[in-house]
């Protein structure tokens, strides 16, 4: 019995420490909630402009080069699906691996495990093209990644799924669909 409770003392430790790490991480890098989910912040907006004439119609006005930022994801949270309108570059940096879930224009599913363990098939970077649907998910406590989307980010370009407009048109995937959007 003692045991178990000194088991249950650690684990509870483990944990507050655990979260302690989470919140440290948000401030250390300042990040704030992101409307996907998890936490982000802004690192890098390329000086570089592309005028609206150069890019593909979807686009209403000139857009930077490149954008970048942190991206953190933690236990029990996930990144809903969204989609935009362009290119966007995941790399991992730290703790446990991400699953990234897309569901492309042509409806394959695909299945992108980030992470640092190339010998089971995770991937340091990963691709998720324009127009594609995703979401994602730690495996473990905490992932702390970067996002780098070509032409740069800008919110009129994000759009947030909803299950029954996914559902509608990957009806194959419903059971993931329902797992990770909101409404």
């Amino acid at each position: 019995m003692m045991q178990l409770c000194l088991n249950c003392a650690i684990e509870e430790h483990i944990i507050i420490m655990m979260e302690q790490f989470v919140q440290d991480l948000i401030a250390f890098y300042k990040l704030s909630p992101h409307p996907e989910g998890g936490y982000y912040r802004e690192t890098y907006r390329s000086p570089l402009m592309h005028p609206q004439h150069s890019l593909p119609a979807a686009f209403s006005g000139p857009r930077h080069s490149a954008t970048a930022i942190y991206f953190l994801l933690v236990k029990e949270t996930f990144s809903a699906f969204h989609r935009i309108q362009s290119d966007e570059c995941w790399h991992f940096y730290q703790g446990a691996p991400v699953d990234i879930h897309v569901l492309h224009v042509n409806g394959q599913y695909e299945l992108i495990r980030l992470g640092n363990n190339w010998a089971n098939g995770e991937q340091f970077q990963a691709m998720v093209p324009a127009g594609a649907w995703f979401a994602s998910s730690t495996t473990g406590d905490y992932s702390l990644v970067g996002c780098t989307v070509s032409p740069g980010f800008v919110f009129e370009d994000f759009e947030l799924a909803t299950a029954s407009q996914l559902s509608a048109t990957y009806p194959k995937h419903q059971a993931l669909i329902q797992q990770y959007c909101r409404d």
